[in-house]
Formats: structure tokens, sequence, C-alpha cells
């Protein structure tokens, strides 16, 4: 099999696995997937980087205890 005839087949593979994206089990998902509103896209933002800054002061904090900066065990 020649260089042609295998990048013909790569290429009517590829586009077999293209055509199945919207009827496989993730394709109900796929369709009703939408863009975020303004309002959700700053909600979600804003509720991770609480979350961001919560675990990153629980995690200094414990970095402090640790290293004996707040009198802990060495």
């Amino acid at each position: 099999m020649d260089i042609v005839d295998k990048s013909w087949e790569v290429q009517k593979d590829i586009e077999e696995r293209i055509a199945k994206i919207g009827k496989g089990k993730y394709g109900r998902v796929i369709k009703m997937a939408r863009k975020p509103t303004n309002d959700e896209y700053i909600k979600t933002v804003t509720i991770t980087g609480i979350g961001l800054l919560l675990i990153g002061g629980v995690g200094f904090l414990i970095y402090l205890i640790w290293s004996g900066a707040l009198g802990g065990i060495r």
C-alpha cells in the first residue's frame, strides 16, 4: 500500500469519527450545550476564585503551622 492510499484511509477514518460525534453517548450533551450568559460566567468565575483563595489560604496556614512561624510542632 502506497502513501496515497494510506492517507485516504486515514482521512476516511477521521471523517467517520467526526460524523459519529453527535450520535454517540455524548451526543445529547453536545446538542444541549450552549454558551453561558455573561451573568452565569461572572458567577462561575467568582465562585471558582473564592474557592481557590480559600483552599490556598488553608494550605498556607498549614504551611505556617508546620514551619514553626506560629509556634507549631517542629
